[in-house]
């Protein structure tokens, strides 16, 4: 297990009020790391093949999780999870889908696209923090993950 490594968290959410609300429960939470974001579907594809404005050397080291909204301009959840997913490079990043949605064709959809979970984001604030925490705690301490040296 790699509980000594600190780990980089790529969120893909529109909503700036949830991107902030994230932010402080990743803090709460204690996950050791840096969590960054993007606003939309376009932005995380762009990261993850350093394009635009992520193209500097070291402006977008690859993250080690990706949690993604479903529900964003330009390009929505499910069109950049298949568009991850096509890359073989990046297949072995896992994908969180993190959104408001309980519907089934959702569910459903994410999983047939590649995505290694499928999370509804919690109303409260201590619900999300402990949500944060079982996640990183899962990804981070439980499961092995591809070394990013790898790519």
């Amino acid at each position: 297990m790699n509980k000594e490594r600190n780990y980089l968290i790529l969120m893909a959410e529109d909503d700036a009020d949830d991107r902030l609300l994230v932010k402080d429960a990743f803090a709460e939470s204690g996950t050791t790391g840096a969590v960054r974001f993007v606003a939309d579907g376009e932005e995380l594809v762009d990261y993850l093949l350093q394009r635009g404005r992520f193209a500097p050397e070291g402006e977008a080291p690859r993250p080690d999780l990706i949690l993604l909204d479903l529900n964003m301009p330009r390009k929505d959840g499910r069109e950049a999870l298949k568009e991850i997913r096509a890359h073989a490079a990046l297949r072995g990043v896992p994908v969180v889908v993190f959104t408001t949605s309980r519907a089934h064709t959702d569910i459903t959809r994410v999983y047939d696209l590649g995505a290694n979970s499928f999370v509804t984001k919690p109303a409260e604030f201590d619900e999300l923090v402990s949500i944060i925490a079982q996640l990183t705690g899962y990804w981070f301490r439980t499961v092995e993950l591809p070394s990013t040296a790898c790519t």
